[in-house]
């Protein structure tokens, strides 16, 4: 593949600021994630994405936020509170109880705050103003109550009584009511009850059940859809909630409940029965958000903050939805014209034919894989399925970090373990969010004979990494992946991810010895060629960045390139200073929060700074190191599952491996030139934290996406000998 030219940073255009606290060397990893989602927010308001697709960007937007508040913004809130200092890693030197910034947790939180609300009244005019409209125009009509015909509105009273009605459970709240529990994320109509002989305030709540479509369909012929929202429909209905009961107002509200409930691994008897209590307890976990809609009842808001102990900064009004991801039913509705081009990943041509031995596809040369435009089924799923099958096999080993129950994955690794072979898989039950999964998928393994690990205590593994042992004519030998992504059938269709199938000597001799780590707790620091981690990633990335200053100082070529979802390690960062004061060029391609600022004058003038943000959700990383390679592609490539950040690097343990082969390196060459050249998707970043849209030169300019979607057909279309003449 030939290498794309170099492209000029774009003009400004379209400008983000971040509020940095501080002119010193980092920005604040808090504020500059909510510049990530404020970049995703910007999908939706751009109207060159296609408009169900907006819709759908909304509710990423939300559902990004609402993961957020319940992790960092709610322990920033607590710490806030109780006065105490942020969790500093170790080594970062930052003023006792401040951020690397120099703010503590309360500024922070108020840094959050005026940051957030800007972007949901954004969020509320972009679907006013913009998003409904464009709706309508093209018969999508979401409608209230009252915009509804008198025929719509009989059909959706019918649809009330015969499947909302019998799923509701008002809870009033008296002496002999307490105030009801109300689970995290769930929608609520807060209701002002009068009784007909007393003119006292009565509070109920009525709970929108999670378990109906939160927009239904009451209308419409063919190509039309009209739609009024669940929660209107019930508001419209209280009086058959509450006969003979004055309804004096009503409140739609939202609550989010904190999810880092701590835990004391150390004493633990049983991580499984561990995170089972943690389970239990974050259901009850204290409230830190409450959101409402416009106008809201004043005696309600002061009923709720009371009852729950919230002040004014925990309470949030949205102008409009309170729940952007409740309008998945209409992003998903099957009108190609408004939607993104349909795209059904290639089988790369070198597994094209399903019946070719795949240990024999591995051991003709190392096979690299780029999802979702190649097929995780026909590689990655291939592997393990056969590897599950195959008589030849004495063990299969792997890490499962994310999944889910009805992964192709967990069925095949129990055909192994039922046909005698050795099954050892490593489980993180610590994966947030999937907690509860994770453990009836453990429960399942165990049931059939595997050897199931819970993790190392005090570290996550989140390596994505997979070893088959087997008996070849000619010697036993092993088989190893090593990817960028979860073992995720489903998101491996939405996000972009790299892995490796290699049976390379060294390689599987590591892989073999990280499962040891990881089953045994050896305490092996070196490994041949795998960067492992907290064993000795940081140390080896460290060592190449050096290297890369040390050839720039010497006039020999020297550049790094580094693809991640996040960057905040200070030591790294502090390196990657001393290397760009240095001469050595530097690219960061960071999709989500960076707190290096790139393109200060005597720190980091040669480090820029890109975000790619489209259809797919960049998640592979990949690191470049030049190492003084005439020929840049002869310089050096690694991929792996660590994002630069400490907890990745220290508290996790992760697999790097690096890329050898020649057509690899120079496919993940064009991987990198492709993003540090997209103008369509990209954003580029300043020293304050700013992030400029760019903006290509024609219409006819591609972004990232629509390139390699299109480079995989092609590749799709040759064959094996035809490709390596074409690299």
């Amino acid at each position: 593949m030939t290498p794309l030219p170099e492209t000029p940073v774009a003009p400004p255009s379209p400008t983000i600021a971040i509020e940095t606290g501080t002119q010193g060397e980092y920005l604040n990893r808090d504020l500059s994630w909510l510049e990530f989602n404020r970049r995703v927010l910007a999908m939706a308001v751009d109207d060159r994405t296609p408009l169900l697709e907006r819709v759908r960007f909304l509710g990423i937007f939300t559902s990004n936020l609402d993961e957020y508040v319940m992790k960092r913004a709610a322990s920033l809130r607590q710490s806030a509170r109780q006065q105490v200092a942020l969790p500093v890693p170790a080594g970062v030197g930052a003023p006792v109880g401040l951020s690397i910034d120099g703010r503590s947790p309360a500024e922070i939180f108020a840094a959050i705050r005026q940051s957030v609300i800007p972007m949901l009244q954004q969020q509320a005019a972009c679907y006013t103003k913009a998003i409904l409209p464009a709706l309508a125009e093209n018969s999508i009509h979401l409608l209230a109550w009252n915009e509804l015909s008198e025929t719509e509105r009989d059909s959706a009273r019918r649809y009330f009584q015969s499947n909302v009605f019998p799923v509701l459970t008002p809870l009033a709240v008296d002496p002999g009511s307490p105030f009801p529990f109300i689970s995290n994320l769930s929608m609520s109509l807060g209701v002002v009850l009068h009784h007909p002989d007393r003119g006292d305030h009565l509070f109920a709540r009525v709970k929108v059940p999670e378990v109906l479509p939160k927009w239904i369909q009451v209308g419409g012929g063919p190509g039309q859809f009209r739609f009024v929202a669940l929660h209107d429909l019930i508001r419209h209905h209280l009086s058959d909630l509450f006969p003979d009961m004055a309804i004096a107002d009503v409140m739609l509200f939202r609550l989010t409940r904190n999810v880092e409930v701590e835990r004391d691994e150390e004493d633990a008897e049983d991580l499984r029965e561990l995170m089972q209590l943690e389970l239990k307890q974050r259901r009850f976990a204290r409230v830190v958000r409450l959101e409402h809609g416009p106008y809201p009842n004043p005696w309600i808001i002061e009923f709720l903050m009371s009852e729950l102990e919230l002040s004014e900064e925990d309470v949030y009004e949205l102008p409009a939805e309170l729940d952007y991801d409740d309008l998945r039913v209409i992003a998903d509705l099957n009108i190609p014209r408004l939607r993104y081009e349909p795209w059904v990943p290639t089988v790369p041509p070198r597994l094209a034919d399903e019946d070719t031995d795949i240990f024999a596809i591995i051991r003709a040369g190392d096979l690299l894989v780029h999802h979702p435009y190649e097929s995780f089924t026909a590689s990655v799923e291939r592997f393990i399925n056969t590897a599950a099958a195959d008589p030849k096999v004495l063990a299969i080993k792997m890490t499962l970090y994310r999944t889910t129950e009805a992964s192709p994955f967990v069925s095949s690794l129990v055909r192994a373990a039922e046909a005698g072979k050795q099954v050892v898989v490593l489980i993180e039950l610590k994966a947030r969010f999937d907690e509860e999964r994770n453990i009836g998928i453990a429960g399942a393994l165990e049931k059939a004979g595997a050897h199931v690990l819970y993790g190392i205590v005090g570290l996550k593994t989140h390596s994505k990494t997979t070893l088959v042992v087997r008996e070849d004519a000619d010697a036993i030998r092993c088989y190893v992946h090593v990817g960028t992504g979860n073992y995720h059938a489903t998101t491996a269709k939405l996000y972009t991810d790299l892995g490796l199938l290699t049976c390379d000597a060294d390689i599987t001799r590591d892989a073999v010895e990280l499962f040891h780590y990881l089953t045994g707790r050896s305490l092996k620091r070196h490994y041949r060629k795998l960067l492992v981690a907290p064993a000795n990633m940081r140390d080896r990335f460290l060592e190449m960045i050096e290297r890369e200053a040390e050839h720039a100082r010497a006039g020999r070529p020297a550049h790094i390139i580094a693809k991640m979802n996040a960057l905040e390690e200070k030591k790294i960062c502090a390196a990657l200073y001393s290397a760009s004061r240095a001469g050595v060029k530097i690219d960061l391609i960071v999709r989500g929060f960076c707190t290096l600022r790139p393109g200060v004058p005597g720190l980091s003038e040669n480090i820029r700074v890109r975000s790619v943000i489209g259809r797919f959700l960049e998640h592979s990383r990949i690191y470049y190191f030049r190492n003084a390679a005439p020929d840049p592609v002869d310089g050096e490539f690694y991929i792996g599952s660590a994002d630069w950040m400490h907890r990745n690097l220290m508290s996790r343990v992760e697999a790097i491996v690096p890329i050898e082969k020649r057509p690899l390196r120079d496919r993940l060459w064009f991987i990198l030139q492709t993003l540090l050249n997209d103008r369509r998707q990209a954003w580029a970043m300043d020293s304050e934290g700013r992030y400029t849209q760019l903006r290509p030169e024609s219409d006819a300019e591609l972004g990232t996406h629509v390139i390699m979607m299109n480079l995989a057909r092609q590749e799709a279309l040759v064959t094996h000998e035809e490709l390596m003449l074409l690299r």
